[in-house]
């Protein structure tokens, strides 16, 4: 299996993503948009899941060397409409959390050939922009978030919901980082972390949701966890 990961991933993370028999392709820096999220994968590209020969949404101005690694990879991949900036909510056109049967995403500010590909899918309009990072699925309808405004309208649609508390990750160069860009599901019960959750001021809520779910966490670094954009994989 593939994995997109922030080009500044540590050595040790890379090393545990690769004893797991992943592959990891490094997404590169995106002048466009902060310092603090310029390589997160969750910011400038998207795994599409549907049944279309197209697996990845990218940002339209990724580096051509970044589009030479997917075809050397045999993955097939749209280009977005919009290009990213630095200003909100033009830094979040890719930013939405796409599960098998639905959509969620501030549906105002989706990048156009985005929600085209998703044309089959129930669609969820929320407030909140930076969808994907605020939320770090675990089954199609078990969700983990920090964000009140996200989890007040995705109740109403069934689904199963664990709201912690905002803060307590790391994200350098802001405050604190989101809880859904701390890592992704890397098999049908495992989920990978930047980071360990006995180090997490709510690691114990999230071992228990996980548990209810059958997923066993794998600790990608010893410390606390760090925000890098979620772990894509495909």
């Amino acid at each position: 299996m593939h994995c997109f990961v922030d080009y500044r991933i540590s050595s040790e993370e890379l090393d545990a993503l690769l004893q797991l028999k992943l592959n990891p392709i490094l997404v590169p820096k995106c002048p466009k948009v902060y310092e603090a999220i310029d390589g997160h994968p969750d910011i400038q590209l998207n795994i599409l899941k549907n049944n279309s020969k197209n697996k990845i949404i990218i940002q339209k101005d990724i580096p051509n060397c970044f589009k030479k690694i997917l075809e050397a990879n045999s993955i097939n991949y749209i280009v977005s409409k919009s290009s990213l900036s630095n200003t909100y909510p033009y830094d979040i056109i890719l930013n939405s959390l796409i599960l098998d049967n639905h959509f969620i995403h501030n549906l105002k500010y989706t990048d156009e050939n985005l929600l085209k590909s998703q044309s089959l899918k129930v669609h969820i309009n929320v407030p909140q922009g930076y969808t994907k990072c605020s939320i770090l699925p675990i089954r199609e309808n078990a969700l983990i978030t920090s964000d009140k405004g996200i989890f007040n309208i995705l109740k109403n649609y069934n689904f199963d919901i664990l709201l912690l508390p905002p803060g307590d990750i790391l994200l350098p160069s802001l405050n604190y980082g989101f809880i859904g860009g701390v890592g992704g599901m890397i098999s049908n019960n495992e989920m990978a972390f930047f980071g360990n959750l006995d180090y997490y001021k709510w690691g114990n809520e999230i071992k228990d949701f996980l548990f209810k779910y059958d997923v066993a966490p794998v600790y990608l670094r010893n410390g606390k966890l760090i925000d890098r954009g979620s772990l894509l994989i495909l």
